[in-house]
């Protein structure tokens, strides 16, 4: 998949958000805890977002990660497998890949995640009233709430709220698993 559709796609996003929000480059920047050149660089498609750098300007925008990553798609839609935009962890060996988005009016984003055997993937809390919902598809991961992380094997599922810090991790090479993402 060509990763300049993808990249103008968030870019368009961001600009629209930050907008619908009021805010200046500066301002978002400051409240999402990154540099404004690295959202300046991400608005005008040329950056190279990681899922951190996202997630920290979504919780601030208040709205789901979807609608920073999910162009406007006709009514069918596949996504073959190992297309999609993939975005991957700063700091662990993680990638997730968003498959649908909720459309207006639900409230639930569907993603593809992989993980490789590493430091675990910390994720911040999100938007008020998150949970996550995960089915393992391969591997054995260690998920959930801080402090709360249960081990979880093929075909094994786990909710757990989303709006608390929470952690993903592979314990065996090949991870994978479906994530949904349920915004109240």
């Amino acid at each position: 998949m060509e990763r300049t559709a993808p990249l103008a796609a968030i870019a368009a996003a961001l600009r629209r958000e930050r907008e619908r929000m009021g805010l200046s480059l500066t301002e978002l920047a400051r409240r999402a805890g990154i540099a404004k050149s690295t959202l300046s660089q991400l608005e005008s498609g040329t950056g190279n977002p990681s899922v951190e750098t996202l997630w920290a300007i979504a919780v601030v925008l208040d709205v789901p990660f979807s609608r920073l990553v999910d162009p406007v798609e006709s009514p069918v839609r596949v996504v073959r497998a190992g297309e999609g935009l993939a975005l991957t962890s700063e700091h662990s060996p993680f990638t997730g890949t968003l498959l649908a988005a909720c459309p207006p009016g639900a409230r639930r984003d569907l993603h593809v995640i992989t993980a490789e055997p590493g430091p675990a993937r910390e994720a911040h809390a999100h938007i008020p009233g998150t949970t996550e919902h995960l089915l393992v598809t391969a591997g054995r991961w260690r998920a959930g709430p801080v402090g709360g992380e249960v081990e979880l094997a093929v075909g094994d599922y786990a909710r757990f709220p989303g709006d608390r810090a929470h952690t993903y991790q592979a314990l065996v090479p090949g991870c994978a698993g479906v994530l949904v993402m349920e915004y109240v």
